[in-house]
């Protein structure tokens, strides 16, 4: 190859690797959240973004809450989430995140930058177990009123129309001093609150939620937690008759100038469940632009779903995500196959698109819970690359002054190799999108001391060429031959560790292989064809040299 061809390469490399390290605006398309109209974002875009420990984030430690759902095989069931969590996190978005085992009863979450930590909080918490049960039409719930009313009685709770009599005072003043100057509806809730029987609580929805759908109650907002509480009384939920179940809706409804939990007598089988999930999308609706979560079925799930709905034509369906049901049910039209949607009345389209999100991941098979949360701050971040940079310096400084001192002039262009040598590394980095972490400036630090290695190999088998009485041209070419296999040999068995340690590692151990492996790679290209360039240039402008400063 000839001196032109190499500089050519040279430069090549040069400019590839400064174009991946310019910071640069990068267009965005997305939805807007407001108007639902798709706009251009420009966005800054760094070439290397830092992990956890270099600009801070979110640590969380989590566990199966068992308080919720018993795991018949704990272990199984966190791989499970483990898996679920990072289909999560990687469509998240997050930079490099760390999600891994630890032990056998705890799952640890590491998302570096993160600027909604609520938000990652709830996606990562978020069972999302999608469900479809068809609404009951045998008013199965007031018939089973009174029974519960009766077994609450029997437990000594009490409503309303069974409160002691007033006390004297309370006679003299004229009735309940508690509730006077309080409107009729707002003396009701409190009095139903109080008295905590569920026929002073429950009251069928009717049209005034608009519309009549069967197996549809409401409970005042205020009594909502009593009510919740009062039918999960054992005792109380076996009057409920086989068949179906209770459940409430995601949120509250106003009727008027009054809050309402509405509450949905279902099937206790559901037609189908999320685990037949393919796809989810997030969208507005065009008609009302409200955000939906459009969705498709699996064949088989797709099969399942077209058999129940075909079956239940005009009745009601309601549509469940982690036992909530969302939004008012609708009645069934027609058959429906793989794909429907998800409708939130009162959400966000972030909101929609992270509930794509977590459905399209897959459900946790059994809810996780918080046990501990820790905010990395960036301080910690800004000391721990300024003590790498430092280090770094004092390296490569050492490293150049002893290639200088004992090697000479051949020294030099070892240093003048050697600092393309950090330029290719960087840019590899920056080139594959890799996250700089504290490990990983550990790595590129020694991989500075492993980029001269290759070099000193050169070095020694040109100087026993020289003396063995050889030519200084014929002493560069064998030396640079003869010490070739002893450094591909060395290079390749790092490299293999660089990747066991890439494949079997976590998070911060990734970092560090990749910047290694990233290091050897460039190494090798500076050793062997830069420095050799480098070589050639010099004896092509001193063709009588008879000795080399080496």
């Amino acid at each position: 190859m000839s001196i032109r061809t190499r500089l050519i390469v040279i430069a090549g490399l040069i400019a590839l690797s400064i174009f991946y390290l310019i910071p640069r605006n990068v267009t965005v398309r997305e939805r807007d959240p407001d108007t639902g109209v798709m706009v251009d974002r420009t966005e800054r875009r760094v070439p290397l973004k830092l992990g956890l420990d270099l600009q801070g984030g979110m640590h969380l430690a989590l566990e199966l809450d068992q308080s919720k759902q018993v795991s018949a095989n704990p272990e199984r069931d966190l791989d499970l989430a483990l898996t679920v969590l990072r289909k999560r996190i990687d469509e998240f978005g997050v930079a490099e995140p760390l999600v891994q085992k630890v032990g056998d009863d705890r799952i640890v979450v590491e998302l570096a930058g993160i600027e909604d930590p609520a938000r990652a909080k709830a996606i990562v918490q978020r069972s999302a177990f999608l469900e479809f049960r068809i609404t009951d039409e045998t008013e199965a719930l007031e018939k089973a009123v009174p029974a519960m009313d009766r077994v609450l009685r029997g437990l000594g709770i009490k409503g309303a129309a069974e409160a002691p009599k007033p006390s004297a005072v309370e006679e003299l003043l004229g009735g309940d001093s508690a509730s006077r100057g309080k409107p009729d509806s707002a003396a009701a809730d409190t009095a139903a609150v109080v008295g905590g029987v569920l026929s002073g609580l429950i009251q069928p929805a009717g049209a005034a939620t608009g519309g009549v759908v069967p197996g549809e109650y409401m409970v005042p907002e205020t009594a909502f937690p009593r009510a919740d509480s009062l039918l999960s009384i054992p005792a109380v939920a076996r009057q409920l008759p086989r068949g179906v179940v209770l459940r409430w809706a995601s949120s509250p409804t106003s009727v008027g100038v009054q809050s309402y939990r509405l509450l949905y007598v279902l099937d206790d089988r559901p037609i189908i469940t999320g685990s037949n999930l393919e796809e989810a999308a997030a969208q507005l609706d065009p008609l009302t632009s409200a955000p939906i979560v459009t969705f498709q079925l699996d064949r088989r799930g797709g099969r399942t779903f077209g058999d129940e709905t075909g079956r239940h034509v005009g009745d009601y369906m309601a549509i469940l995500l982690d036992g909530r049901v969302q939004g008012r049910p609708p009645v069934i039209q027609s058959r429906i196959a793989r794909n429907g949607q998800i409708t939130l009345s009162g959400r966000t389209l972030q909101e929609a698109q992270d509930l794509a999100l977590t459905l399209e991941a897959g459900a946790l098979p059994i809810p996780l819970r918080i046990v501990e949360e820790r905010q990395v701050g960036p301080t910690l971040g800004e000391d721990a690359i300024n003590s790498g940079i430092l280090s770094g310096v004092i390296g490569t400084l050492f490293v150049v002054i002893v290639m200088m001192l004992y090697y000479r002039t051949a020294g030099v262009l070892a240093v003048a190799a050697l600092a393309l040598y950090v330029l290719l590394t960087l840019g590899g980095l920056a080139m594959l999108n890799a996250t700089l972490t504290l490990p990983g400036l550990a790595g590129l630090v020694l991989s500075i001391g492993i980029a001269v290695d290759a070099n000193v190999l050169i070095f020694e088998r040109i100087r026993e060429e020289l003396a063995a009485g050889k030519t200084v041209r014929l002493a560069v070419d064998e030396g640079f031959s003869h010490a070739m296999s002893a450094i591909i040999d060395s290079n390749v068995t790092t490299v293999l560790t660089g990747l066991f340690l890439f494949q079997f590692g976590t998070g911060p151990v990734k970092g560090f292989a990749v910047t290694l492996i990233l290091g050897i790679i460039a190494s090798m290209v500076t050793a062997i064809f830069v420095t050799r360039t480098f070589f050639i240039i010099w004896l092509d402008r001193k063709p009588a040299m008879a000795t080399l400063s080496i």
